[in-house]
């Protein structure tokens, strides 16, 4: 088991013990979140006895509960973000415009909540623990922004004109197929959360991204302050416009 240096900071533990325990650790937060479906009773203590060691071993590893429940989901995103790439990349090699690859990853996107809406609602659903604007960069969602921004961008360059910056573009998409999702987990019987969303999915993106390229790359569009917002939290800046900004 990893032990406290004699200074205060993070002793070394032994080879592969500390790795052996983070593993233990995020294993047990991911059977407590399963089992409960939310962060409200998962606390370093209860993850500790989970786990079977004192509470001060999890934080060796894990500065607060922010960081253990974010890398507890973070192999969920990462597959979340995975199959948008590789739904942005098959339809790349079958020769699909920008536009309609960026479709693919919004069908993606839906796909993943239908198949895996446990996991949805764990990732999206459930409120996480919060912490300041400016440690949002960091939160494991970033995967799919940038997948989603990216693919803007893309789009631009390829020819398409957006009405508003790329990481506006991104972050309006990204609501959209949440709300979409979130509606049909809340409002549906079970048999209609599995009616598939695509078209709802590319509807947004077609109300996004014109449906033929004006010719040439194309400027980014002009600027917003809801872009300025996004670029500052993505920037690891916060929001300039929250109190804790002042």
């Amino acid at each position: 088991m990893s032990t406290q240096a004699a200074g205060g900071g993070r002793a070394r533990s032994p080879r592969g013990q500390g790795e052996q325990l983070r593993r233990e650790i995020l294993r047990a937060v991911g059977r407590l979140l399963d089992e409960w479906g939310g962060i409200e009773k998962l606390t370093m203590r209860a993850v500790a006895r989970e786990v079977g060691v004192a509470a001060p071993s999890i934080y060796l590893h894990f500065a607060d509960k922010a960081e253990l429940v974010w890398a507890a989901l973070e192999d969920k995103y990462e597959d979340l973000a995975a199959r948008m790439r590789a739904a942005d990349a098959n339809a790349a090699d079958a020769g699909a415009s920008a536009r309609e690859r960026l479709r693919a990853q919004g069908r993606a996107y839906c796909l993943f909540a239908r198949e895996h809406p446990g996991h949805y609602r764990l990732m999206y659903e459930v409120r996480q623990p919060s912490v300041p604007t400016a440690r949002l960069h960091l939160h494991p969602s970033r995967h799919v922004s940038l997948s989603l921004r990216e693919a803007f961008a893309r789009c631009r360059e390829a020819g398409y004109p957006l009405s508003m910056p790329d990481e506006q573009a991104a972050q309006t998409l990204w609501a959209g197929l949440h709300g979409f999702i979130a509606l049909q987990h809340t409002l549906s019987s079970a048999a209609q959360a599995q009616e598939p969303m695509e078209p709802l999915a590319d509807g947004l993106v077609d109300s996004l991204v014109p449906a033929e390229p004006a010719g040439g790359p194309q400027p980014p569009a002009a600027d917003t302050e809801a872009a300025q917002r996004i670029r500052a939290i993505l920037s690891g800046q916060g929001d300039p416009t929250s109190p804790e900004a002042g």
